[in-house]
């Protein structure tokens, strides 16, 4: 029920207006003159295949190199500079991408590189959460830039009968939602993780920030990452955006194009000092490889579940490839298991496999989210009415407090920085999803602990076997439970 009404309010609501906002002269966004400079300074440096050939070396090509995108401005900067260097392709796979500041200049920065000769690929789930689809028509337009769109089904190109009908005749298909993301640039490097396009998980918001976390894959599994995204974007429930909107008249597109080009070459939307930042990637990267963050496994795997996952003979019940994966990897421990999630609803089977954990002496500790910290009350309150139960198999439960230092200090965007000095930190709540099996093994991708991502999204996670990785992960996750940042709960423990 909680699931169902989420979908409907999501599909009910309007967008923020950007076609409006682009087109009025008079609008917010209208920029009189093109401030863009030549962008040759932030094209100095290193280029992307020389800076692979570095970090590369010696390792080979079954080898994965690895690094942990911790604060969301230094994972917004990474997107912007491979997005930049690309030179053959940009695969992008996301749950979410919003019409909002970060969202509006992502959508011109891949222009920029279909433009230049780049091939990009965007596939988007239906719901599209506060993005804009006419928006999104107009970049399609662009030679080089094709747009998908997952399951269609109760969003773009349908009235409200009509997706009250589809709502009330196919439940389960309605449901089924597109929760991965994956950013593949040319093949060889990627990012997943927790992240979609929007302002909030890059910390570029003045009210709420996610704390989240994604990955960065160099060669070795890039290549499972890439079948996984051709499989989805040539299923039958990816279609391509042109053929579910009315095409819009060539005036308003060529506005459009021109004022979202005028934006993103505002210095007081796109400041210099994220420029920079972007410039200044390849210098960081190098330092971050001496610094021992940047590591190469054999054993990376990447579990994606399949495009519709759920066939509907078990209901909605039925699982997938992520979530059997999951299960095997809590059933195989041995020792400890650290995880973070957001969303904390368990079943009969999940409660039944922590106890089988537990039972066999593995440490078993969860950060999840408190009232003051969720962005999902319905998902709160359904966790909360099942706290005690899960204190009582012996999970070690821990819930943020609302000023997490260690989240804070995660916030690096320069907005942050700039509110930072002012004692303005918009209030911060956690969306990684992670975890960390034996100190040996780490997990880190979409997938929620809520039957949700176990039985109807589509998800996606990393599973390495990386000592080094593993340990920077879990002294990450210690931390974010002690005593400054997280409430324990104990058996009839309320903290909020």
């Amino acid at each position: 029920l909680i699931s169902f009404v989420s979908i409907v309010l999501l599909s009910a609501c309007g967008t923020r207006g950007a076609i409006k906002e682009l087109t009025e002269p008079d609008g917010q966004l209208f920029v009189k003159q093109n401030l863009c400079k030549a962008d040759s300074k932030l094209k100095e440096g290193l280029s992307l295949p020389d800076l692979l050939e570095q970090v590369r070396a010696s390792h080979p090509k079954e080898e994965t190199g690895i690094h942990l995108l911790e604060d969301g401005g230094g994972a917004l900067a990474a997107r912007g500079w491979l997005t930049r260097t690309a030179l053959r392709s940009i695969d992008i796979q996301y749950f979410i991408f919003s019409s909002d500041q970060v969202g509006l200049i992502a959508l011109q920065e891949l222009i920029n590189a279909a433009q230049r000769g780049v091939k990009v690929r965007l596939l988007v789930d239906d719901l599209l959460h506060h993005g804009d689809a006419q928006l999104l028509l107009a970049a399609d337009t662009i030679h080089n830039l094709e747009i998908r769109i997952y399951n269609p089904s109760i969003n773009i190109g349908r009235s409200l009968p009509n997706k009250l009908v589809k709502v009330a005749t196919d439940f389960r298909a309605v449901n089924q939602r597109m929760h991965n993301k994956t950013f593949i640039v040319d093949d060889e490097i990627v990012i997943t993780g927790g992240r979609n396009v929007a302002d909030e998980y890059f910390d570029f918001s003045l009210e709420y920030n996610f704390r989240d976390r994604d990955l960065l894959l160099i060669q070795g599994a890039a290549s499972q990452v890439k079948r996984s995204f051709d499989t989805f974007w040539d299923h039958r429930l990816s279609v391509k955006l042109s053929n579910l909107l009315e095409e819009q008249d060539t005036t308003l597109t060529t506005r459009v194009l021109r004022q979202l080009k005028h934006l993103s070459c505002d210095p007081h939307r796109f400041w210099p000092e994220v420029q920079q930042r972007i410039a200044n990637i390849p210098v960081r990267f190098l330092e971050l490889r001496e610094q021992g963050h940047l590591t190469w496994v054999k054993e990376v795997e990447f579990v994606s579940d399949l495009p519709r996952k759920n066939d509907g003979k078990q209901g909605l019940g039925g699982g997938g490839l992520s979530t059997d994966a999951l299960i095997k990897l809590v059933d195989e421990a041995k020792e400890s298991i650290y995880i973070q999630t957001p969303y904390f609803v368990t079943t009969d089977l999940g409660k039944g496999l922590f106890k089988r954990a537990v039972d066999r002496g593995v440490k078993v500790k969860i950060l999840t989210n408190s009232l003051s910290t969720t962005d999902s009350f319905p998902a709160f309150a359904s966790y909360r009415s099942d706290r005690d139960a899960l204190v009582k198999l012996g999970i070690e439960v821990y819930e943020s407090k609302p000023h997490n230092e260690a989240w804070s200090k995660m916030m690096t965007s320069e907005l942050t920085q700039r509110l930072r000095s002012l004692a303005m930190l918009p209030m911060i709540g956690l969306h990684a999803k992670s975890m960390v099996i034996d100190g040996q093994i780490i997990m880190v991708g979409t997938f929620n602990l809520d039957p949700r991502s176990a039985n109807l999204n589509t998800e996606c996670i990393v599973i390495a076997h990386d000592q080094a990785q593993a340990t920077r992960l879990q002294e990450t996750m210690i931390k974010e439970i002690n005593h400054h940042n997280a409430w324990r709960i104990r058996l009839g423990s309320d903290p909020d």
